[in-house]
């Protein structure tokens, strides 16, 4: 789905367990970062109701499992570099809008199930600290950026 200005509307979701760590697997950081364009929102769908769509189809948890503790208030928007855009297709998509949501894990570890479809986008998933995905993230994007 492209809205009436070309954005591709999408959700990211971070969750955190009791101790505030956040869920970020090898293959989880992949998805909700470097490829945010998983969690699209479908047509008539909310951004909430796609976030528990997507968080129940990605890691297999449903509303009684997290509470929202914080989600961005507007969607963050960006453009897609002119050359890739797909100029011929129609409606033209220019870029992606976001809207984030900070969850808590207020079930256990052995809620989260990634076998929820018979083609799971995650392998693995661990709990880490608030600065290993910033530090990964500006490593990541150091290398893309050199040379």
């Amino acid at each position: 789905m492209i809205d009436d200005d070309g954005y591709r509307p999408n959700v990211g979701i971070v969750i955190c367990n009791r101790q505030g760590r956040g869920d970020v697997g090898p293959a989880l950081w992949s998805a909700l970062v470097a490829v945010p364009a998983r969690g699209a929102l479908i047509r008539g769908e909310s951004a909430e109701q796609a976030m528990y769509r997507e968080l129940f189809e990605e890691v297999g948890l449903s509303r009684k499992d997290v509470r929202i503790p914080a989600s961005t208030r507007n969607w963050l928007r960006y453009k897609l570099p002119k050359r890739l855009v797909r100029w011929d297709t129609k409606p033209v998509c220019i870029g992606q809008k976001q809207k984030w949501f900070l969850l808590q894990l207020i079930g256990n570890d052995a809620d989260i199930n990634m076998q929820t479809s018979s083609t799971p986008e995650f392998d693995g998933w661990r709990w880490v600290s608030y600065w290993y995905p910033v530090r990964r993230w500006c490593r990541l994007s150091a290398t893309s950026t050199a040379g």
